[in-house]
Formats: structure tokens, C-alpha cells, sequence
């Protein structure tokens, strides 16, 4: 990540981290990675020129190699301003709008470029970040500031926001690169160590500067001198990626090798046998994939067995079955083909905020007729759909279940750009807002109506004891028939009128 080579290229702060201490300012001073420093520069360029084709940007690669640290490194050396969004915001359209979008439209104070930063942008997802994707996507197209994003596994990126960015892959740097890093450092702090002890923390970190670092940090506490037999830290788990263990399900030739590369990623069986459904077709040919598919339908089997009696145990013979046994199936090697995540996970994903939008509407279908949101999605919405074909029951429906823009656009099936969805929300607030304001002045008079209420009901008690009861008169038998008469003839208008 970086190599101090002198006095001005780290922050002489000793109550700070080595990780941040010696965070590279330069882009000349990030270890490794030459290739893709040179195209972010290549891409900071064309803005001296005007807009690049991709105004966009985005850092690939695994956390701790330098990705948000090169781009802190472009802002100083193109001395650009930053405004960063970083993980630990929530996400959502109204928050990338606020922050980004008016930032991509505004150049800096000085009149200069401004740096827009999103950092994991591949953790934009669920209900905290709901419309962030397509509100990224938006400002990225009418930006007229460059945009950088990082991500740690590009496939978790919309496919709408790939298409907009220009890739950029960051790699974990090899043993031989971190070693000069961390001598550096020790000659900084005046620590004399072996080269030994460099190489073992190296080894150890896989590639990650900044673990490395952190690690040389923790050995080197409090001492002046360096021996391998100092270095306690255990080796970091690498945690590989899916397509090493794909690699070596369909690549390989060893099937205890296959089955471990399943222990060491973070998927569940579930998981794994998508990725190797699909891949399958793409990696063996004829018997071979005939035989792959008849293993991976015996370990569907076990997977199936788990749902049914939740027993967990089942789930070591079903990531057996599909990691070693389709690695046997194939008879001969085959000639490389691109490994691809799941066909039904992008389908998943792209109507990610329609299933959002059908759940809320659910939810708020069951609070109002009382039943569980499961029930309402499956036999109430429905029936809902056909009352907001007529505008009469519309109206009041959305505004009994506060529907927004969004939501009544699903429910009708309409982009809620449209004027039927507009003119269904305008009315359903203004009869939200007339309820509110009737519902306030009712309550408002209810003190004064209580109030008064005593004084007008002493005063007909005493005009009740003041004034005489008079005797009250029989009406005349000709009148009484008369009235009789016209009550025989009044019509019914309703069921209770006997």
C-alpha cells in the first residue's frame, strides 16, 4: 500500500495507527499495482480535457490492498476536492441525492474539479438502501464531476451501475512486494528486525498491506529489536473466493482438494449448488455433463432433506456430493470457459425493489384488515388491484393505507410518472389532510364544549323546575286516524322501515 521512502510521506503522529500513519498521499508511493494506478491516472486525465466517455470509476479488488487509499492519493495529486459516502451511511436515493448529486453538479469553491468517493458500493442493498442503485445510476449519467467507487466483489455491483463505470482491478500484493514496505516502516521507527521476520508477517497476511502492517505493528510494541521467534501471529485465514473453489471443482484433479475449497469460502450448500448448476453446462460436454447433473440432483436430494427435518449434519454429504463427486464425473479436461454467478441471482436482483415495494404494500394491507402479510400478499392484494381499477374506491383505499407514489403505481400496474397514479396520490393526501384538519378542530372544541357544557345544563334544569308541567291533551279521534293513514302510506326506504 505504501513504501515511506521519506520524512513527507507519512503523519508524524504517534498516537495513530501504522496503518494510517504511513498511508501513502501520492499515487507514486502505493506498492504494486502499477497497472491500475496507471489507468485511474489515465481516466483523471481525460477530465482536463472535458467529460471521458465513462465519467464513472470504479475500484475492484479484496479489502486492504490500497483501493480507497488510491483514490484519496488521485485527489491530492490532481488537487481535487472530496466528498466521500461511505459505508456507514445509509444509502438511500433521498441520501446519495443529497450528498452526491448536488456535489456532481457544483465544481468545487475554488472552481476546481471535486472528487465524488462511494465506497462499497456493492453493499448497496436492502431496505435501508432502498432506490440507492437506481439513484446512483441517475446521477452518474448527468454528473459533470468524476465519480469513484470501490467495491470488494465486483459481481455484488448493479449491472446497471457496471455499465456506466470504467473497472479498475486492484490485487493483493505478493510477499516480495510487502517486505520493502515493512522494512521502511522499521527503519522509521528505529526497529532493527531480520529480514525473516518481514517474510513470516508477509506470508501471513495474504496479500491485505494493511493487515500486514497492523500485524508488524502489534509485534513491534515496545521493542527496539526484531527476531522470528517474536512474531506470534497466527496465520490469517484467506477465506477463498467462489470461483477458486469452482476452479477446482471443475479444474481440478484432486477430490479432497475440491471439498476443502468448499470449506473455505463463505457460501452455504444452498449457495454452492447454484453456482455449480450453472457453470456446469459452460464446463463439461456430453456423458461428462450428464454424469455432473446426476451427482448435483443427489446432493439437491440432501439439501431437500434438510428443509423437511432441519437437520444440519445432511448438509456435509450434500457439499461432498457436489463439490467431489461432479469433480470425478468429467472423464477429460476441458478447455477454459468464464465462470459466472447464478442466472436466477441476477434475476433476483433486478426485481429487488419491486418485491421491496409488493412486501410494503402487503404489510400495510394486513394492518388494516388484520391478517398476517403473507395472507394479504396472496389473497387480499389481488382483489385490491381490481377496486383501484375504479377511482371511486382508489381514492379512499389509498388514503385509508397511506399508499405512496410508489406503491399505488405497483398496485395499478402504471409507471408512477403517469397522471392516473399522480391524480390517485394528490387526492388520497388532500382526503388524508382534510381528516387531519377536521379531526384537529373537532378535538379543539372539545374543551370549550365541556366547558360550557355545565352552565347550559344547570339552566335547563332550573327552567324545568321553574315552569309548571301543563296537562297533556288526548288528540281527537279524527286526527289520530289521519296520522295513522299517512304513516300506512309512507314508502319503505330501507330494510329497517317496517
Amino acid at each position: 500500500m505504501s513504501r515511506p521512502d521519506d520524512a513527507q510521506d507519512y503523519t508524524p503522529d504517534e498516537s495513530i495507527e501504522w496503518s494510517e500513519k504511513y498511508r501513502p498521499k501520492t499515487l507514486a508511493r502505493i506498492a504494486g499495482n502499477n497497472k491500475p494506478v496507471s489507468d485511474l491516472c489515465a481516466w483523471a486525465k481525460a477530465w482536463k480535457h472535458g467529460m471521458p466517455d465513462k465519467k464513472a470509476a470504479i475500484l475492484y479488488g479484496k479489502p486492504g490492498i490500497g483501493k480507497t487509499t488510491a483514490a484519496y492519493a488521485l485527489a491530492h495529486d490532481f488537487n481535487w476536492e472530496v466528498i466521500e459516502l461511505n459505508a456507514s451511511d445509509q444509502r438511500t436515493a433521498a441520501a446519495i441525492q443529497k450528498v452526491a448529486g448536488s456535489a456532481s453538479r457544483t465544481a468545487a469553491l475554488c472552481g476546481g474539479i471535486r472528487l465524488i468517493v462511494l465506497d462499497e458500493a456493492d453493499n448497496i442493498h436492502g431496505n435501508a438502501d432502498r432506490g440507492g442503485a437506481q439513484a446512483l445510476g441517475k446521477i452518474i449519467k448527468d454528473t459533470s464531476q468524476p465519480i469513484l467507487l470501490t467495491a470488494n466483489d465486483l459481481y455484488g455491483v448493479s449491472q446497471s451501475i457496471k455499465n456506466l463505470c470504467l473497472p479498475i482491478a486492484f490485487r493483493s500484493l505478493q510477499s516480495r512486494s510487502l517486505i520493502p514496505v515493512l522494512n521502511k516502516i522499521c527503519q522509521n521507527e528505529e526497529i532493527s528486525c531480520d529480514i525473516d521476520v518481514l517474510q513470516k508477517i508477509a506470508e501471513t497476511a495474504h496479500g491485505d498491506v494493511r493487515s500486514a502492517i497492523n500485524d508488524l505493528q502489534a509485534v513491534a510494541a515496545g521493542k527496539s529489536e526484531l527476531h522470528v521467534e517474536d512474531v506470534v501471529t497466527s496465520s490469517r485465514d484467506p477465506r477463498d473466493t467462489i470461483f477458486d473453489a469452482l476452479k477446482k471443482i471443475f479444474k481440478g484433479k484432486d477430490i479432497k482438494e475440491a471439498l476443502n475449497a468448499t470449506y473455505a469460502i463463505d457460501e452455504t450448500p444452498d449457495d454452492l449448488i447454484q453456482w455449480v448448476d450453472e457453470n456446469l453446462p459452460a464446463q463439461y460436454r456430453g456423458a461428462d455433463m450428464t454424469r455432473g447433473f446426476a451427482m448435483l440432483s443427489r446432493a439437491d436430494l440432501f439439501l431437500g432433506r434438510v428443509r423437511l427435518r432441519q437437520n444440519y449434519r445432511m448438509w456435509r454429504y450434500a457439499g461432498a456430493i457436489m463439490s467431489s463427486g461432479v469433480a470425478v464425473a468429467k472423464s477429460r479436461e476441458y478447455p477454459g470457459a468464464r465462470f459466472m454467478p447464478p442466472s436466477q441471482w441476477r434475476r433476483l436482483k433486478s426485481t429487488r425493489t419491486s418485491r421491496q415495494i409488493r412486501d410494503a404494500v402487503s404489510e400495510k394491507i394486513g394492518l388494516a384488515c388484520h391478517v398476517s402479510q403473507k395472507y394479504a400478499r396472496l389473497n387480499v392484494l389481488p382483489f385490491i388491484r381490481i377496486l383501484f381499477s375504479n377511482s371511486d374506491y382508489a381514492v379512499p383505499l389509498a388514503a385509508r393505507m397511506d399508499l405512496d407514489l410508489d406503491e399505488i403505481a405497483y398496485i395499478t400496474g402504471s409507471k408512477k410518472s403517469t397522471k392516473k397514479v399522480k391524480t390517485i396520490h394528490q387526492e388520497a393526501r388532500e382526503m388524508i389532510d382534510g381528516e387531519t384538519s377536521e379531526h384537529i378542530e373537532t378535538f379543539g372544541r372539545l374543551g370549550a364544549y365541556e366547558e360550557g357544557a355545565g352552565e347550559v345544563a344547570g339552566a335547563v334544569r332550573a327552567e324545568v323546575r321553574v315552569q309548571p308541567q301543563k296537562p297533556r291533551k288526548e288528540p281527537k279521534k279524527e286526527e289520530k286516524e289521519e296520522k295513522e293513514e299517512k304513516e300506512e302510506k309512507k314508502p319503505q326506504t330501507s330494510l329497517f322501515d317496517f
